[in-house]
């Protein structure tokens, strides 16, 4: 299924795409697209059966936000430097182990909302990721095939950075990571049954219209089920719960010099294969 919320901030409503692209409303089955909603088969087996049936009202998508896919999400996990090629483009040591750091649930807005460079920055870069969304609780998971059973789906996530902020200004990398709208998420939370092999997805990302990213996920150092696996080990992972499990080359801190931040005026548009496209006006905070 490809499972989205729609309407204004604060406000948006559970809804889903059909087989045919109509957009069906949700509202009467479910109240939201969160973890309680992940974790309940019932209700996600009921789901199914209404979009087969094509009972469910559809909604006119004319002027309708996309919002973030998921509500209620717990906590954001994110695995730096999980390309090689992105690591070597930056300078960086390939890593031995999974590089963890966090991103606040409130930097998270919808896949069209606008994103704010933050003030003073001058180093505010891209990065599309493949985000994991976790559908059962997990702690200290044996195995990958135990790892991929507890992923609820996949969306498209934007890990904006502020790399100033994350390589100068002292401590470790969230100043420059949890700035105001910086994890674009969605469009659709695409169930994991529709996405055979997570390690076969490719990733794109243009700004302003030229092309500046184009990976796939078979080129992550850590796959995503080892990733899943080894976070158990060190955190419980619960329904609701977003992965953003990196980004493969052709950043702007990668670039030469003068290297092309994001400025005012910006447009960056981004997919995954299957997952959707996002895409956003960057303006000044």
């Amino acid at each position: 299924m490809k499972l989205l919320r729609v309407g204004p901030v604060g406000a948006e409503r559970p809804a889903a795409l059909d087989e045919r692209g109509l957009l069906r409303d949700l509202s009467g089955l479910v109240p939201d697209v969160d973890g309680r909603l992940l974790a309940d088969e019932t209700a996600l087996a009921r789901i199914r059966q209404e979009l087969a049936e094509g009972r469910l009202p559809v909604l006119d998508q004319a002027g309708l936000r996309i919002g973030p896919p998921l509500g209620g999400i717990g906590k954001i996990v994110c695995v730096g430097l999980n390309y090689r090629d992105h690591a070597e483009e930056t300078g960086q040591a390939i890593p031995e182990e999974p590089l963890v750091f966090m991103k606040a649930p409130d930097t998270v807005v919808g896949p069209e909302d606008t994103v704010l460079i933050p003030r003073g920055s001058v180093r505010t870069d891209w990065e599309v990721e493949l985000a994991v969304v976790v559908g059962r609780t997990a702690r200290y998971l044996e195995s990958t095939d135990q790892a991929l059973g507890v992923i609820a789906g996949y969306t498209v996530t934007h890990d904006v950075s502020e790399r100033e902020f994350m390589l100068e200004r002292g401590g470790q990398w969230d100043k420059g990571k949890n700035c105001e709208t910086f994890n674009p998420l969605g469009p659709w939370l695409v169930t994991a049954d529709e996405v055979p092999d997570p390690q076969r997805l490719g990733l794109r990302l243009w700004v302003n219209g030229a092309l500046k990213q184009h990976g796939t996920t078979a080129d992550q150092i850590f796959p995503v089920a080892e990733v899943v696996r080894y976070l158990s080990q060190f955190m419980v992972l619960r329904p609701g719960d977003v992965i953003n499990t990196g980004t493969p080359a052709g950043v702007a801190n990668g670039q030469p010099y003068p290297k092309p931040f994001l400025r005012p005026g910006d447009v960056v548009e981004l997919e995954v294969d299957g997952l959707g496209r996002q895409r956003q006006e960057f303006k000044s905070a």
